[in-house]
């Protein structure tokens, strides 16, 4: 039976060949000796030895102890570190961005549990490569040795290709390690999806290429022998290039090294304007947490706030050429939808939040492009900061006044003491009054009654809410005294009294003219 089944399988595979080659996706292969080498030339585990090997594939970790990155998965208490430290190995996809360790990973697992590693790039392979690999790996099978099936670009394969994977999974001839820079919910199948689990690798902190780059020019594999030496600020622009891509930092550090300058000491040095030449484009100063980090951001935030879409799309660019996260802007663009825009264009809040949604869903090309039509909208946008100044007043008397008790006719009475006690008696509910207002009623403290935060601007959409606020304090003015919560005369002598107790409160610095970005 099992003969049949794997018979049935790989006709299956030939099937898909078939078609294949029926719709134009013929791959061209010499020879027997040539297909059989096909697919495994992903990782040269002999490229340590090798120095014409790039620096990235001198520098490939040999054990998980060398392996710089994804704590988060490989700590030591972590149970994918736990599972490979017993040799125990299953079938797993890598999501992550370039350059983060998805290959080595992968081949550290094969050495860890002692697996033969099959490698096929979706790029470059086909349902016939599959095939091959497969037959290789069921002929280890039957000698008694694991094969971890290792697809790079996995996400690239179409759904006939991925699912040629799923019978040998099921039945133990491969373990299957996929990686892909794409989401694997929209670009890896579903039954491929429910027999791997997916593990997120992340970029590289600045700490971890920091630590890549003295291991590296102090590492005999490395450039160890260049005697390399360079300052701090040629440090931070080469982690700031390489955005958290190791195989990136490595390959502007080995052009660099060609360039080195020599010192008499018989050391090399690299300047900063060497990186500026090598990286293709000039180097803009743009130190995270620095004078120069900030002031670009508070060009855009100004040029914003004061409706200038042309300084909001040229500071833009400057932080994006600079090295800048657009992301770091999106987060920046919805501080102004509220702070600078708040109700007079409520609508700017969802601008920004599409625009960093399109950038996490599509991919940095277009969400900056997203990025910076949000910039535009809200420099164009009607400008108030009413509801920005009025919740920091708020805040200050939460922060500065006595806790006032919740008035009774405002609280629950969810048992009886509690509505023995008067709790919830007197409330006037909204809906039972015309229009659903029950004027005259007060939602504040009694020591607050009179209170004003929120003044809408005449700019806007806030010009309706501005109509809206008239319209009810009329309703209040005109209510019955029998439905006035208390009297006008009792609102404006508590606010007297406020006025005495805490006048801060009421100068301009709190909260009518916050600082400002």
């Amino acid at each position: 039976m099992a003969a049949k089944d794997g018979a049935q399988d790989m006709g299956l595979l030939m099937d898909l060949e078939a078609s294949e080659h029926q719709a134009g996706r013929a791959f061209v292969v010499e020879s027997d000796a040539a297909e059989a080498t096909l697919g495994t030339d992903l990782v040269d585990e002999d490229a340590e030895n090798d120095p014409y090997a790039p620096l990235a594939a001198r520098m490939r970790p040999r054990s998980l102890a060398e392996y710089i990155g994804q704590s988060h998965l490989l700590g030591p208490d972590k149970p994918l570190r736990q599972a490979l430290e017993r040799g125990r190995c299953y079938s797993m996809i890598f999501w992550g961005p370039p350059g983060v360790g998805k290959t080595t990973l992968a081949l550290l697992i094969a050495r860890s549990t002692h697996s033969v590693l099959e490698q096929i790039s979706a790029v470059a392979s086909g349902i016939k490569d599959i095939r091959a690999a497969i037959e290789r790996a069921q002929a280890r099978k039957r000698r008694g040795l694991r094969t971890i099936l290792f697809v790079d670009e996995v996400h690239r394969f179409n759904k006939a290709q991925q699912d040629a994977f799923l019978p040998y999974i099921e039945n133990g001839t491969i373990t299957f390690i996929g990686a892909t820079t794409e989401n694997p919910s929209f670009q890896v199948n579903s039954a491929l999806l429910s027999r791997a689990r997916v593990y997120v690798l992340k970029k590289l902190s600045a700490e971890e290429l920091s630590h890549l780059i003295d291991v590296t020019l102090s590492s005999e594999r490395g450039l160890a022998s260049f005697h390399l030496t360079f300052d701090d600020r040629v440090r931070q622009a080469l982690i700031a290039l390489s955005d958290g891509d190791a195989r990136h930092l490595l390959s502007t550090l080995e052009m660099l090294s060609d360039e080195a300058a020599p010192l008499p000491d018989g050391h090399r040095v690299i300047t900063y304007a060497m990186v500026g030449a090598v990286a293709g484009r000039r180097l803009i100063q743009y130190d995270k947490g620095g004078d120069a980090y900030y002031d670009l951001i508070s060009a855009f935030h100004k040029s914003v706030r004061g409706s200038s879409p042309e300084g909001a799309l040229y500071w833009y660019a400057r932080i994006l050429e600079a090295g800048g996260d657009p992301l770091y802007v999106a987060r920046r663009l919805l501080a102004i939808a509220t702070e600078d825009i708040g109700l007079a264009d409520p609508q700017a809040m969802q601008v920004g939040l599409n625009a960093w949604d399109i950038f996490t869903r599509v991919g940095e090309a277009e969400g900056e492009r997203a990025i910076a039509e949000a910039a535009v909208y809200m420099a164009l946008a009607p400008k108030s900061n009413h509801l920005y100044t009025a919740f920091a007043q708020a805040r200050a008397d939460a922060q500065k006044l006595p806790s006032f008790e919740v008035p009774l006719y405002l609280r629950n009475a969810p048992t009886k003491l509690m509505d023995e006690l008067g709790y919830h008696q007197g409330y006037r509910y909204a809906h039972d009054y015309p229009n659903a207002y029950a004027a005259g009623e007060c939602f504040l403290p009694e020591e607050l009654h009179g209170r004003r935060y929120y003044e809408p601007s005449e700019r806007g959409y806030e010009q309706r809410l501005r109509q809206m606020e008239q319209y009810l304090r009329q309703c209040d003015a005109l209510a019955p005294a029998s439905e006035q919560r208390y009297s006008p005369e009792h609102a404006r002598a508590k606010m007297a009294e406020l006025k005495r107790y805490a006048p801060d409160l009421f100068s301009d610095e709190a909260g009518r003219n916050p600082s400002h970005t």
